[in-house]
């Protein structure tokens, strides 16, 4: 079983032991957005939902909690939910992970000698998009807080975190924990110790007594005394994390990316860790039980699906996001439109907290076919950025990508991302590949799967798409992109 905690919904899948996916529940929770720039969940309502959803799978399913061999836990990462130890009450909402309120702190800490030590000791730059200017800004703008910090009252957690104290009893004994994958999204852990950094907590001001045990990323993590009592727990993993997983990208120079509400292209780099001078994030990939870590490279897109929902929602545009598609095929280019969606700054490769999206090369001959189109290709364009800095700074030159996420449905993106990338864009059977990461990973710790073999014997392709762009048309339209990715800079002035 795994429990999919995303950032616009939970689902809960049960696979059997071939990685087909028997029976899943889904529920859609709440964005909160109290004033420009913050992005908020409700934690206590998600843990209402995984409550409700939990029992309701395992009906669907038809099978009893014995039968369940284990479960996983994948996450929306970076999301911040602090809480009392005793109560379980959360302080306020938990603060998401497009949030940029700490910007200000961000720009400040940058200031500060040293700064660059941050970097060299977790692999991230400072920035909003990560845990600890989170934690920071609640001790600072909530009266008392810290001092309850200071004594472990109030605990840290990104959402496996807080599901796991949950699920394995709350403030009766719940295990606060936190994988290595998790762990180091916050800037708070030491990359090659695997474990929390003294100077970096004293840098950002971080009672180390609120800060979860980090574990591997498969292991003993209890058994649930809630929702469905006696379920054991063996892995937890960001979700981009669990995708890499799910994509059987156990080797170096492997490679995958989830098209979901942000979009996330991460690049198994081995045992060794490698620094990136091109903007890209140096990340723990996953640690199997007491095995050396993988790390990765990632690249982090901010806005890809949500573009799709904001022309939807806000817009009105289209009724529904298969839609866009239907409405991207009435034309047959963007016609001289690109559409930069930097709406809270730009994260990879540019990290440009100040830039804010623009819609360039407008004309009277646009029309709402050219919007859709560009919509669309502005996914493709930031990946092949992201792309362009990874094979940069690995060395390698990436010859496919592995695609997963609800995005992957659009054909028209899928084959565009193959054209601009040059390279053969491939979808597995399984596109749950977050909620497979974790089940995978569950299993292999419950002895369900020997050996990460068998768990690539169960990898099925069900799509691929290859290149059909003229060299000289791809590089014409990138530089096109490139000009329209620097109108959004600076917009935002300190």
């Amino acid at each position: 079983m795994a429990i999919d905690q995303g950032t616009t919904s939970t689902r809960c899948i049960v696979f059997d032991f071939r990685g087909r996916l028997n029976a899943v529940v889904q529920r859609e929770h709440r964005h909160h957005f109290p004033r420009p720039g913050w992005v908020e969940h409700d934690a206590e309502a998600i843990w209402r939902d995984v409550q409700r959803i939990v029992p309701e799978t395992l009906n669907q399913a038809g099978i009893a909690v014995d039968q369940v061999s284990a479960l996983g836990i994948a996450n929306q990462r970076e999301t911040t939910v602090l809480w009392d130890r005793h109560t379980g009450a959360t302080v306020g909402r938990a603060i998401g992970w497009e949030d940029t309120r700490t910007q200000a702190l961000v720009d400040e800490l940058a200031a500060v000698p040293g700064a660059e030590q941050v970097n060299t000791r977790c692999g991230l730059p400072i920035s909003s998009y990560f845990s600890a200017p989170k934690i920071r800004w609640m001790l600072d703008h909530v009266p008392g807080l810290r001092e309850r910090a200071e004594t472990g009252d109030i605990l840290f957690g990104t959402m496996d975190s807080w599901l796991v104290w949950q699920l394995t009893g709350g403030p009766d004994g719940g295990v606060h924990v936190t994988d290595v994958s998790n762990a180091s999204r916050t800037l708070l852990m030491d990359l090659r110790t695997l474990s929390w950094d003294d100077e970096l907590l004293s840098f950002f001001d971080v009672p180390k007594a609120m800060l979860p045990q980090i574990r591997s990323s498969t292991g003993d993590y209890g058994r649930t005394t809630t929702a469905v009592p006696g379920i054991p727990i063996t892995a937890v993993l960001g979700d981009q994390h669990a995708a890499l997983f799910g994509q059987t990208c156990f080797a170096a120079g492997e490679a995958k990316c989830t098209y979901g509400t942000g979009s996330f292209l991460l690049l198994n780099t081995g045992a060794e860790p490698v620094r990136s001078t091109h903007g890209l994030l140096t990340t723990v990939g996953f640690q199997i039980g007491d095995e050396p870590a993988v790390y990765a490279l990632e690249g982090s897109i901010a806005v890809t699906g949500s573009l799709v929902q904001w022309l939807r929602d806000q817009l009105g545009i289209i009724g529904s996001a298969p839609e866009i598609e239907t409405l991207a095929r009435t034309v047959s280019d963007n016609g001289g439109c690109y559409i930069v969606p930097a709406f809270s700054g730009l994260l990879a490769p540019h990290w440009r907290g100040e830039a804010r999206g623009v819609i360039a090369g407008l004309t009277s001959y646009i029309n709402r076919g050219h919007l859709a189109r560009a919509v669309l290709e502005a996914t493709a364009w930031q990946t092949k950025d992201v792309v362009e800095a990874m094979n940069a700074d690995s060395g390698l030159e990436l010859n496919m990508l592995r695609v997963d996420g609800g995005m992957t449905a659009n054909h028209l993106l899928m084959q565009f991302l193959a054209d601009v990338l040059d390279v053969p864009v491939v979808r597995p059977m399984v596109s749950e590949t977050v909620s497979l990461g974790a089940a995978y990973a569950a299993g292999l710790a419950a002895g369900v799967w020997p050996d990460l073999h068998g768990l690539r014997a169960n990898w099925h392709r069900a799509g691929q798409w290859l290149p059909n762009m003229a060299a000289e048309h791809r590089q014409a339209e990138y530089e096109n992109w490139q000009r329209a990715v620097e109108l959004t800079f600076g917009w935002i002035k300190s």
